[in-house]
This record gives C-alpha cells, sequence and structure tokens, in this order.
C-alpha cells in the first residue's frame, strides 16, 4: 500500500481508504459491533491506513468504535470525521436527512464531542460535512483555521453530497486552500471527478481529491447485477432502476480495463481515480473481509495507461455507447445520475 499526502498538510492518506460510513450504522445492512471492529482491524492489516467516518453515523457510534481500536493501533491509522448535522437535537427517521448546523460556535462543540468519542485530542483530518456555499462564512473559516492552530485538527476539508451541492462548495474550498474535497467520482460518473480536476489545476492549489463510490454503488465491482435483490435498508435501493439498467450495458465497454486477468473492474475503478496525480485516497464501502483482499491490493495491479486514460474518457464522451435514457433526456439523466437521485435521501444519497 502506498501513501499520498493530502493538501501540503503533511498528512499521509493511503492511496484506499475506509469509509467508516458502514461502521455504526445499518445503511448497507444489519452488522453487529464485533463484525464491525473485525472488519476495522482486518484493513489495518491489509495496509489501509486512512478511516474516514462522521459523527452523524450512528449518532456517534461510528466514531466510538473506531476509537477502540485508535485506542490499541493509534500510531497506525489517520483518521478524519465530519461534523455540520445536528443530531443532538434531532433524531434520526429512518434513513433521511437531518437539520445542518454551520454555526461556528455549534461546529467548535461538535469538534469537542468528537475528539471525546474518538479518544483523541487532535483528529487528522476534520471535514464539514455537505455544507452549502453560503454556509462557508468568514466566522466558519476562521474557526477552521483556529483549530488547525491548536493542533485539534492536523488538516482541513470538506466532504460533498448531491443533496445539497458539488461544484461551488468544491471550487469554493479548493481556492479557500482547503486540504482536501471529498466527492462522489467514478468510471461512470466522472463530470464532478473532472471539474475538480481542472480546478486543481488551474488553480495551481494544493488540495487534494478523496473520491468515494468508486464502484458506483456496487455496478463496477458487480456485486449488483440483474438478478440482485437490494435487501430492505440497503440504501443502494435509491438509485433509480434506469441507473442499473444502462450501467450494465456501459460496463461491458470497459472490460480492456481487466487487461485478461491482469486486474478486476473493481481494482481497475480504483486505479483510474489514482491514476489522477490529483488524488490523494479513494474510499469504497467494504461489505466484506473479501471485499477488503481485493480492493486493498488494487495498488498493486498495473497502472492505468495514458493511452487507457484516453479510451475511457473517449467512451464516457460516446455515454459508452449506450443510446437508451428511458424516456429521459441526455442532460436530465447526466443529472440524476452525477446527483444520485437522491436528493430526498439526504446524507445517505451522498455517503455510500
Amino acid at each position: 500500500m502506498q501513501h499520498r499526502e493530502l493538501g501540503d498538510s503533511g498528512v499521509e492518506v493511503s492511496e484506499v481508504g475506509f469509509g467508516a460510513w458502514v461502521v455504526g450504522t445499518d445503511w448497507w445492512g444489519d452488522r453487529d459491533e464485533d463484525d464491525a471492529l473485525e472488519m476495522v482491524e482486518y484493513a489495518l492489516d491489509a495496509g489501509i491506513t486512512y478511516f474516514d467516518t462522521g459523527d452523524v453515523y450512528g449518532h456517534g457510534r461510528s466514531e466510538e468504535l473506531l476509537g477502540e481500536v485508535l485506542a490499541e493501533r493509534g500510531d497506525e491509522m489517520t483518521v478524519a470525521t465530519k461534523v455540520g448535522y445536528d443530531f443532538y437535537n434531532n433524531p434520526q427517521a429512518g434513513h433521511g436527512e437531518l437539520p445542518k448546523e454551520m454555526d461556528a460556535e455549534y461546529l467548535r462543540d461538535a469538534v469537542e464531542g468528537s475528539l471525546d468519542r474518538l479518544g483523541v485530542d487532535s483528529v487528522d483530518y476534520l471535514q464539514l460535512h455537505n455544507p452549502d456555499v453560503s454556509e462557508l462564512t468568514p466566522d466558519v473559516l476562521e474557526l477552521l483555521d483556529e483549530l488547525r492552530e491548536d493542533g485539534r485538527a492536523e488538516a482541513i476539508g470538506v466532504a460533498l453530497g448531491p443533496s445539497i451541492g458539488w461544484l461551488a462548495e468544491g471550487d469554493f474550498a479548493i481556492e479557500e486552500a482547503f486540504d482536501g474535497v471529498q466527492y462522489v467520482g467514478n468510471l461512470l460518473e466522472q463530470d464532478v471527478h473532472n471539474h475538480f480536476v481542472e480546478t486543481v489545476r488551474e488553480t495551481g492549489a494544493a488540495t487534494s481529491l478523496i473520491p468515494r463510490v468508486p464502484h458506483s454503488s456496487g455496478l463496477l465491482n458487480e456485486q449488483v447485477t440483474p438478478e440482485t435483490e437490494l435487501g430492505e435498508g440497503d440504501h443502494r435501493g435509491f438509485r433509480p432502476d434506469e441507473w442499473y439498467e444502462t450501467g450494465w450495458e456501459k460496463i461491458e465497454k470497459l472490460r480492456f480495463l481487466e487487461r485478461d486477468g491482469a486486474r478486476t473492474l473493481g481494482q481497475a475503478a480504483i486505479q483510474w481515480l489514482l491514476s489522477f496525480d490529483e488524488v490523494a485516497s479513494v474510499t469504497p464501502t467494504f461489505r466484506s473481509k473479501d471485499d477488503i483482499d481485493e480492493w486493498a491490493a488494487a495498488p498493486e495491479t498495473p497502472a492505468v495507461s495514458d493511452e487507457e486514460r484516453q479510451r475511457v474518457a473517449d467512451l464516457y464522451a460516446d455515454n459508452f455507447g449506450v443510446d437508451r435514457f428511458d424516456g429521459m433526456a441526455e442532460e436530465d439523466y447526466r443529472t440524476s445520475v452525477d446527483g444520485d437521485d437522491l436528493r430526498d435521501a439526504g446524507i445517505v444519497g451522498s455517503a455510500d
């Protein structure tokens, strides 16, 4: 496993990270806490050192569980968390989005709560969770600077989701020299990713990109097939049927990335993102130890070549040759796909 620096913060993250939104929540099916802790330990043993959680996941339970591992193996781990959803005063109702709170004083208290649950004095990487650009006020920026200066956070960033916004928020963070921007990006959902890559290049910013959902909710790792029945509570069921139907056609056009067995399509999906120098880490959703074995090994597979990247770009520009939008105009279809079509699902849609 290789590591990359997060911006110019000095914080190093493993090229493949662990999205701890699966720890302490039931959004990806039932998992008891012992199993969740075992998954974290197994990922560490596989070389994954970057773990990304958030205070709202399980109303703090994800942070608490991660803190148990931190207490024993913290010197091996780089930990990120997120603040900005007020679960303290608002009970979670199903998988719906909670009210946000981006007042500077609230955020200061929320950070202290996260540090307590993690059992640390400082977090490696602190992110604002789905901020709207209007919420990135001078008071909030001043607070983030103070948290860095006080050593409460080593690096600062934003985690963006489709139910709130993408481009203006990410551009703002890059222009303000945040250390990182997290977003949904993969071979089938490239628009936001490509935009942020261009923004980083045009501004010359040191900001690192951290794409999540590299497998597009189970398509690119072939865990969701035409025969798959998503269980109750599995958030991937929020994807429109059209997304999966066209996706199954598209992935056949990407088989060349497997290089006759040199890497799986799931590994190629990660390697494609890592082929961009602007990307620091890719955070898939691990659902099993087999997932960890396969995806943690992705950086060891052949790197994606310039020719392969160009072929992918050409396919994407042509919508992979799929001339079917099930009654939707192409522009509307792109919006639906890149927005996860989850604007009513809130933070569920922005996690995966």
